[in-house]
């Protein structure tokens, strides 16, 4: 392309741009067409621009509200668990309060001071070859060898060994276990002798002919000066003749779970000596004799079997 072309060119875009200025001052065309699409053109790129800042906006906004729900939510999940702990602890305050309740409905006359114990564990160390439980009562706190311990449907046992503290008792169906117990209704008198753990008790030295018949409450009969006298004890389970002696061979369960004991009473002998009453109904519990005194207590009918107490079920 030489010189003389270009020149040519250059002259002829020059005549017509200012032929198309010239027209455009006169028309404004131009200058509507590129203020529109200059609008156009913005407008779409400032839209674009607002949807993504509206977007990320959401987002942020979003992500902290997210934030602030986790943070509640857990906050709620705390509450709900320290609700839910508040709850099972508020169940056993209650199922506690429930069998101290039941605990205390065992009857006592002055003789004998019950003191509650709470049971911390069954067969335990050297223990565990007795039928035994653990509890909270030592000697300091009146827990000492010998002490009866009952709840409010019979009796469990008593204490066989303590420390200051605590004490192990020895439960009515471990095999040393010998209790002087009487049949409720036939009023006979026999020895229950614990046979190990989950086993059914036996009474030794009842004899033949006596009207003694399955179902029938056996007590305390006091006769041994180790526990008050009319405590229920067991349930007879069968009544048949001995194949070896003269006594019947009596079998017979305890009245109370000896497996789920959670609290006991023990009693303590207070010293104090009931009398008999000369007329009237006797007292619902009555004690062993008093210190000095080998004879059982004479109800007012003169029979030696004393009152009978109707264990709760």
């Amino acid at each position: 392309m030489t010189f003389r072309r270009l020149f040519l060119l250059a002259g002829s875009l020059f005549i017509l741009l200012l032929g198309v200025y010239s027209w455009n001052q006169r028309t404004q065309a131009l200058d509507t067409i590129t203020t529109n699409v200059g609008l156009e053109a913005a407008g779409g790129v400032l839209s674009g621009l607002r949807a993504v800042q509206d977007a990320v906006a959401d987002i942020w906004s979003n992500y902290f509200a997210l934030v602030n729900v986790r943070q509640e939510n857990l906050s709620l999940k705390e509450r709900v668990r320290d609700l839910e702990a508040r709850l099972m602890a508020q169940g056993e305050s209650q199922a506690e309060l429930k069998r101290l309740r039941q605990l205390l409905q065992m009857p006592t006359d002055q003789a004998w001071r019950p003191v509650g114990a709470r049971v911390l564990a069954g067969r335990l160390g050297p223990n565990g070859v007795l039928d035994s439980i653990t509890i909270n009562r030592g000697y300091a706190t009146g827990g000492r060898p010998g002490t009866p311990l009952v709840t409010n449907l019979g009796l469990v046992g008593r204490i066989l060994r303590a420390s200051a503290h605590n004490a192990t008792a020895l439960l009515l169906t471990d095999p040393s276990s010998r209790i002087a117990v009487l049949a409720q209704e036939s009023r006979s008198s026999g020895i229950l002798t614990g046979q190990g753990p989950g086993r059914v008790l036996e009474v030794s030295f009842m004899e033949r002919g006596t009207d003694v018949s399955a179902g029938e409450i056996l007590i305390t009969s006091g006769l041994d000066g180790k526990f008050p006298k009319g405590i229920p004890v067991a349930r007879v389970l069968s009544v048949a003749p001995s194949n070896y002696s003269q006594f019947l061979a009596i079998q017979a369960e305890p009245l109370v779970d000896l497996r789920h004991l959670e609290e006991v009473l023990m009693l303590e002998p207070t010293g104090i000596s009931v009398p008999t009453l000369p007329m009237g109904p006797p007292p619902v519990f009555v004690g062993p004799p008093a210190p000095g005194r080998s004879t059982p207590s004479v109800a007012p009918d003169g029979s030696s079997g004393g009152p009978r107490l109707q264990p709760s079920r």
